[in-house]
């Protein structure tokens, strides 16, 4: 209705943005790119427009992307993009929204500030924050109120957290630097290396999608299945532009360490998971949210390493967005400027 405060609910990520809305859903869903004339200060572009211009930008244009590694790298460029989305979906608004944003699980007191501060600079009215992994868990379906284990492994663009949750509540949980962005440096410093190529980051994501595997599926006759895929950059050697060839064969051996870090942090947390919780753990399988959870294999990867069943939920991408979306039902019982470290069905 107009000019009505709207309650929102925003996945403030390091790869994307997604802004749930009571009563409507997901309303945007946009890259955390910023695009910015340097000697005017001027906001050129925001999301989309802006992610095209990476890598391509003159001298005095700078795109950016605000976030790193699940944390604000740059506050003020930060708070103008929330400013840009807010008033883009709240448009002849004339109450300040109340917003919910989730942060990872291991963010410090200074970078929940951070987050705070930058929404309200940005049009808040008030901002509450909830953990990655049980907003994940709720966008997922879980029921995480019940005396159940549940184990969730939310893979970013920015971080990985991997936490078991009980009652309600976080038991045990663990946030790594280690996720998507991690991937696509993997795919730059290898082709770099064997290939003697230098190509771009939009390059490098391309690849993680369309050829990036962590698992090799072999057939009947113990070959692995084969994708293979074209790309161009610039030669070192030349320093001319240059075509070549690869395998996802080559893309298992990129993304053999940040593949592994990933099992490693799955595997702390379990040793530390009370034995009880990981019996509900291998009864209700390992679930798995995020953009990075579609990489090719990692589910399977996990499931090997662990034993455990491990499935990726639906619509991985957006889970964290509709937890969010879902908790702003009960906005009014959470406590302002804190990390919701409990939810329950009321």
């Amino acid at each position: 209705m107009f000019g009505l405060a709207q309650d929102i609910g925003i996945d403030l990520g390091t790869a994307s943005v997604l802004v749930y809305i009571k009563g409507k859903g997901i309303v945007l869903k946009e890259p955390s790119v910023v695009a910015m004339d340097i000697n005017t200060k001027t906001l050129l572009a925001v999301g989309v427009e802006a992610q095209r211009m990476l890598g391509r930008t003159p001298g005095n244009i700078v795109a950016i992307r605000p976030l790193r590694d699940g944390v604000i790298s740059d506050f003020n460029m930060t708070e103008r993009m929330l400013r840009y989305f807010l008033d883009k979906i709240c448009k002849r608004r004339i109450f300040k929204p109340r917003v919910i944003i989730c942060v990872p699980s291991g963010v410090t007191e200074v970078e929940k500030r951070a987050v705070i501060d930058a929404a309200m600079q940005a049009g808040a009215s008030k901002t509450y924050l909830i953990e990655e992994p049980i907003a994940a868990a709720i966008g997922a379906g879980i029921d995480i109120s019940k005396p159940n284990g549940n184990m969730i492994v939310d893979i970013g663009g920015g971080t990985t957290d991997v936490a078991v949750i009980s009652l309600g509540g976080i038991v045990v949980s663990t946030s790594i630097k280690v996720a998507g962005d991690k991937f696509d440096e993997a795919i730059v410093k290898y082709i770099r290396k064997k290939h003697n190529v230098l190509i771009g980051e939009r390059t490098a994501e391309e690849m993680k999608i369309n050829i990036g595997c962590v698992f090799q599926i072999k057939d009947e006759k113990g070959e692995t299945q084969q994708k293979t895929m074209d790309i161009r950059g610039r030669s070192l050697v030349s320093g001319l532009p240059k075509t070549i060839s690869v395998s996802s064969d080559e893309m298992f051996e990129a993304f053999e360490e940040p593949s592994a870090s990933i099992v490693d942090a799955v595997k702390s947390v379990l040793e530390q998971t009370p034995p009880e919780l990981v019996g509900d753990i291998s009864t209700n399988g390992i679930v798995m949210t995020g953009g990075g959870s579609l990489v090719s294999g990692l589910d399977k990867l996990i499931e090997r390493e662990t034993g455990i069943r491990c499935y990726i939920a639906d619509d991985a991408v957006s889970c964290v967005a509709i937890g969010t979306g879902k908790t702003l039902d009960n906005i009014d019982i959470l406590p302002e400027g804190n990390s919701m470290d409990k939810y329950r069905r009321m």
